[in-house]
């Protein structure tokens, strides 16, 4: 089974105009499909390709780059000769695959590129950490393309429902509802996608297994204790902080609030945000967990007033999240997807829901913000915003609030209380919540959550 990916279309625009002038790396979490599309390419598109995989590296490959980036003929002929594939000139591709496993060669792009014989194309994960660029100039012929798990339209596709995806994008243009039948077929597909979720083996399992949520479950049960395992070769530093954060997200996003309590994970006096900022960039930096910062101040440019002592973390991936959050024993007897495919788990319904569009924005290229305001006399948050948007305008700033409600019936104070407080800067207001498109007499749009993916 091949999985359409969005991501081959950039791969493409890459190849045409960047004409052997920048290396392409592909980052992302670990089974995203990286590698995967990298060959993909590589067989469709050039003469011919090599895949150097340094989670497996021959010493003759090693010493290659240690020995040869000097003699670029050499190089290339003892890479021809150790996969046993002719090289084209502009004709073929060669791909380092994990480069983070050996910087080094991440380095070389920059010899590589300026020779121009042949495109390269870097896959990694944890590119970013000190362990591996300490040692390196990173190149700046290199182009980055982030590459995250399946978004709802490539579920979609994967399951053969093109023709409902086309349904729903043109009702959310015309700002309407989709007919009741259509809308409980989407919110059933929307369920799948939240359960299964975007790593390309949970889908094709899930498809491959007549629908079966057990062999989804099973792919994804592997991925984490790949995770789970890579948590453990990080640095001693903050290895044992890292686990403990990524063992207690389900807590966190079951809590009310779903914000991180570091008091949860660590009962000393040095619970503090600033000795856990490392531990936190590995997660991003990994694109396992989604980061999602307060913001003090919702203004041109949300970062500059984010707060980094208050952030949500999410999984990168909603089915990992299932998977992470309930054993084996309650998945094996499938009521756990039973309920939720008919919306009948209440207590952690709201969770999935937020965490699945937190990874449908970030698959759009956004980073996470939210906003919260506390009521010291109350000793509560009287105001809360589950995400902020905004159409990056420099001159024409506008703020679009988004709440996220799992169930049919609930209360918009917050949303109105922050439109009144921010008055002109505020643009479209949204709920998601799952009934059918609505647009209220306040000019709240309420879309259900599979139309996240038109915003």
């Amino acid at each position: 089974m091949e999985i359409q990916r969005k991501a081959y279309k950039k791969l493409l625009e890459w190849k045409r105009e960047s004409n052997g002038k920048t290396a392409m790396l592909i980052e992302g979490a670990r089974r995203v499909g990286k590698s995967t599309i990298a060959k993909r390419l590589g067989e469709r598109e050039y003469r011919s390709y090599i895949l150097v995989d340094f989670n497996n590296a021959s010493k003759n490959i090693i010493e290659n780059f240690n020995q040869n980036l000097n003699n670029l003929d050499v190089f290339y002929q003892t890479l021809s000769l150790e996969y046993g594939v002719q090289l084209f000139n502009r004709e073929s591709l060669i791909i380092f695959d994990e480069i983070q496993q050996f910087p080094k060669a991440r380095q070389s792009a920059k010899y590589l590129v300026a020779d121009g014989r042949y495109d390269i194309v870097e896959t990694g994960s944890l590119i970013s950490i000190k362990e591996n660029v300490q040692s390196i100039t990173i190149p700046s012929e290199e182009q980055k393309l982030k590459m995250f798990p399946c978004d709802f339209e490539e579920f979609a596709e994967a399951l053969d429902q093109k023709v409902l995806l086309d349904y729903i994008k043109k009702c959310f243009d015309e700002q309407t509802a989709l007919d009741e039948e259509f809308h409980k077929k989407a919110m059933h597909l929307f369920r799948e996608y939240m359960l299964v979720g975007g790593m390309p083996q949970s889908i094709v399992a899930y498809k491959e297994n007549q629908l079966s949520f057990f062999e989804s479950d099973k792919a994804k049960r592997k991925i984490i204790e790949l995770y789970k395992d890579d948590i453990k070769k990080a640095s001693k530093r903050y290895s044992s902080k890292v686990s403990a954060i990524f063992e207690n997200v389900p807590g966190y996003l079951s809590s009310h609030e779903k914000k991180v309590v570091l008091t949860e994970i660590d009962d000393s006096q040095n619970a503090t945000f600033s000795r856990y900022d490392e531990p936190f960039f590995w997660l991003d930096d990994s694109m396992i967990c989604n980061l999602c910062y307060k913001c003090n101040d919702p203004n041109v440019g949300f970062a500059l007033n984010k707060n980094e002592s208050s952030l949500k973390c999410y999984m990168g991936d909603t089915g990992l999240l299932v998977s992470h959050a309930f054993s084996e024993n309650e998945i094996a007897s499938e009521e756990l997807y039973k309920n939720i495919m008919n919306g009948k788990l209440s207590l952690n319904e709201g969770m999935l829901y937020e965490n699945v569009v937190s990874q449908m924005l970030c698959s759009k290229g956004r980073k996470l913000f939210f906003y919260t305001e506390y009521d010291r006399s109350s000793h509560r948050n009287s105001m809360e915003i589950d995400f902020l948007l905004s159409n990056e305008s420099k001159t024409k700033f506008k703020v679009y609030p988004v709440e996220v409600k799992s169930s049919k019936n609930y209360t918009t104070t917050s949303l109105l209380d922050f439109k009144k407080k921010f008055g002109t800067r505020i643009g479209q207001c949204y709920i998601i919540h799952p009934k059918a498109f609505s647009k209220r007499k306040d000019g709240i749009i309420c879309i259900p959550p599979y139309m996240v993916m038109c915003l």
